[in-house]
């Protein structure tokens, strides 16, 4: 019989969808944070739950030949990279394991799951940061959260972003400092400054700088825009963003530009991107463009086909698919993005798309409805997955392909299943790592008509 706050030795097995160690004591699973599969561990149970119990590493009897040092001093800290201790290929490996696991549990799912498309270079691959400001003895602080909390670690470098994001935090830091401009206390809601926000062209190199502030006056505009544009190599914007309100989304309504232009610039493959303070953009170019031409392959148009791409976002797929299609049809619940799909439509100078705004659980009903349909769908949802109308509309559709891009494999099992029974097969299926050293993984699945 388990007991909380005993000691156990234990050996890792799996990895957690957090990124947690996983391992059994007399059959009863334990969850590890900091544990990877081939550990021998010394643990305290820390948590007992009917069906499952959390530990807390004291000693490392025997560590995995996976394990490593990270190369972040902050790793064990933030909350960023849960598996940066981990062997990169190793990584790529597990999550591989993961996606073909979870498909076979939740939807009994046996198919052709490939291996992992990882990145040459695991690192500095993040085009956005978001740096909370706040203060400890009176001094500034950016960096990020520890990891379950809103506690701010310190830090001026992260090694999976943009490098330029060093320059640009000490710049603000100067700024705070010289100018004694006052920081955001998230328990007296005082102070100006709440987070800095980072954009980065990849392609381009162009860099955008975003200060989100308490209110609308911003002492010293002149001296922040110097101190930006003398440390900050390819800055072309400098964006103030206004949230008074007491919350924690990062953004508020109101944004001003302060220097430069509103948006920079930034390509995937040979397509164009605007990208404006608050618009969404997959934040790995590089594995971005690797997973949409996956999708393109899957899609396997020949110039004559109907496309529906469902849950759009800005258009960066629907665009994709138009080189090669006779005509898009993108569909996001998000006005904001409909409207930079269509620019971003325009400035590609690509004409055979269509966009709507609304739910994908009305709009695609209605499009049927009204005649319209597709030969080949595209759906990219939300960790929740699909909603049932928007796959009861697809079978009901018949397309000859449906390729189904997913961020949750445990949702992607589940929706395949609905497709597999209703006249659907899973052809093949390509995880890719969006984003290494976490424990996220991105998957692209194929499915023909049977």
């Amino acid at each position: 019989m388990l007991k909380k706050n005993d000691v156990y030795n234990i050996e890792i097995d799996d990895l957690g969808h957090s990124g947690e160690g996983v391992g059994r004591i007399d059959g009863f699973t334990v969850f590890v944070e900091g544990g990877i599969p081939g550990d021998y561990l010394k643990i305290k149970l820390t948590t007992l739950k009917k069906n499952y119990g959390a530990g807390k590493i004291i000693e490392i009897i025997q560590g995995s030949e996976n394990r490593m040092n990270p190369l972040c001093s902050l790793a064990n800290v933030c909350g960023g990279c849960q598996i940066m201790h981990m062997d990169y290929e190793a990584q790529l490996e597990v999550k591989g394991k993961r996606v073909k696991e979870t498909l076979e549990r939740i939807g009994k799912i046996q198919t052709t799951v490939k291996s992992t498309l990882g990145m040459e270079n695991p690192f500095e691959y993040r085009n956005k940061a978001q740096f909370p400001v706040g203060t400890i003895k009176g001094k500034a602080i950016l960096g990020f959260y520890k990891k379950g909390s809103h506690e701010i670690v310190d830090t001026s470098y992260c090694y999976i972003q943009a490098p330029i994001n060093k320059e640009v935090v000490e710049a603000i830091k100067e700024y705070i400092k010289d100018y004694h401009i006052s920081v955001y206390d998230e328990k007296t809601k005082q102070g100006l400054i709440r987070h800095l926000v980072t954009k980065v062209g990849f392609t381009t190199g162009e860099v955008m700088v975003v200060l989100v502030t308490n209110g609308r006056e911003l002492p010293h505009k002149k001296q922040l825009i110097e101190i930006l544009t003398k440390k900050v190599e390819g800055l072309k914007s400098i964006i103030q963003n206004i949230n008074d309100k007491n919350t924690n989304v990062i953004f508020g309504k109101e944004t001003i530009k302060l220097y430069g232009e509103e948006k920079i610039v930034d390509y995937i493959g040979d397509l164009k991107f605007y990208i404006s303070a608050q618009s969404f953009f997959q934040v790995n170019p590089v594995q971005t463009k690797i997973l949409y031409e996956k999708a393109l392959e899957y899609a396997k148009l020949s110039g004559e086909e109907n496309v529906f791409d469902i849950y759009c976002g800005i258009g960066t797929i629907s665009l994709f698919l138009a080189k090669t299609a006779k005509k898009v049809i993108g569909v996001e619940v998000v006005e904001a993005a409909i409207k930079d799909a269509k620019e971003n439509a325009e400035i590609n100078a690509i004409t055979n798309t269509e966009f709507y705004t609304g739910k994908a659980e009305v709009v695609i009903p209605q499009l049927y409805e009204e005649g319209i349909k597709a030969d080949v769908v595209v759906v990219d949802p939300p960790r929740k997955g699909c909603e049932e109308a928007v796959l009861a509309t697809i079978v009901k559709m018949n397309p000859k392909r449906v390729v189904y891009v997913s961020c949750n494999p445990a949702t992607l099992a589940r929706d395949l299943v609905y497709l597999e029974v209703r006249g659907y097969k899973t052809v093949e299926v390509q995880p890719v790592d969006m984003f290494p050293h976490t424990a996220h993984v991105e998957t692209v699945a194929l499915l023909s008509r049977v």
